[in-house]
């Protein structure tokens, strides 16, 4: 039956998230259920198109980026795709008018980590905006389930969340970045020459994000409110963790947080739910 053969794509986008992020897993899963298969196929649509830059080191990462992207619109043009990740991605693209430009601004993104190793100031809101703006934009899509109006409110603040969190992300594997694939996503920084006044100038850019981040979450629906807020919690912890570590250390440590950090905040995140529905 077709719809066992969809089940299972979306299982298998499960299945992505649940090996590769233990923290979006822990936050998908505070979201309304109706939101859980249409955010793990998003994340694992993102994840694949990442995978193919980032590891695929012995193969033509152009030529299999250039045979994802052919294969991504094909599968949303046709409704189908005997891809998994493809096709529970599609499926999520078509059932909410995800717009195709973020998938295009996504892939490109992509496309920039084969070549760049160092980015300006326009590269770099360019990379921001396609690898992580757009993916809060894709979830924002899910869980405004067609109000329009709702969706243009908080696109603005979707965007400063996903770019709050890549920027972390950018924070912490500075080291692996730079050693592994030989980039530097922030202007005009030396990783050899990693100063406290760079690293201070980045963090203060990031809480800016946070902030307008925040304001976006509680507008949210009621059934995305509380995994977004996790996510967001997390992230925080780990900004702060980062904020907290010397500049000389972030050069040669990844920073983390403790998955018993983690399930404290779930916790957390559950009880001020529930206090919240009581009053």
């Amino acid at each position: 039956m077709f719809s066992l053969y969809e089940k299972t794509t979306f299982g298998c986008s499960k299945l992505i998230t649940e090996q590769y992020s233990t923290s979006f897993t822990l936050g998908i899963k505070t979201l309304d259920r109706k939101f859980h298969d249409p955010v793990f196929a998003i994340y694992g649509f993102v994840r694949f198109a990442d995978e193919i830059v980032d590891t695929f080191h012995d193969f033509d990462k152009k030529k299999l980026l250039e045979r994802f992207k052919h294969d991504t619109y094909q599968a949303i043009e046709e409704g189908i795709s005997l891809n998994p990740v493809l096709h529970s991605f599609q499926k999520v693209v078509r059932q909410y008018g995800i717009d195709l430009s973020l998938i295009e601004s996504f892939l490109y993104s992509m496309e920039m980590d084969l070549n760049n190793t160092a980015y300006d100031p326009k590269e770099y809101n360019e990379y921001i905006f396609g690898s992580a703006e757009v993916v809060g934009l894709m979830c924002l899509k899910v869980f405004c389930e067609g109000d329009e109006k709702l969706y243009d409110q908080l696109q603005a603040d979707a965007r400063s969340l996903g770019a709050a969190f890549q920027k972390v992300n950018f924070l912490r594997d500075i080291q692996s970045d730079f050693v592994e694939r030989g980039r530097v996503y922030f202007p005009g920084i030396n990783f050899n020459d990693f100063s406290i006044d760079a690293k201070k100038a980045i963090e203060e850019d990031i809480q800016k994000d946070f902030n307008l981040a925040y304001r976006g979450i509680t507008g949210l629906p009621a059934g995305a409110k509380r995994g977004v807020h996790l996510a967001y919690l997390y992230y925080l912890k780990l900004f702060k963790k980062i904020q907290n570590t010397s500049a000389n250390k972030i050069q040669s440590t990844r920073i983390r947080v403790s998955d018993s950090v983690k399930f404290t905040l779930l916790a957390r995140t559950l009880v001020m739910d529930s206090f919240r529905a009581i009053s």
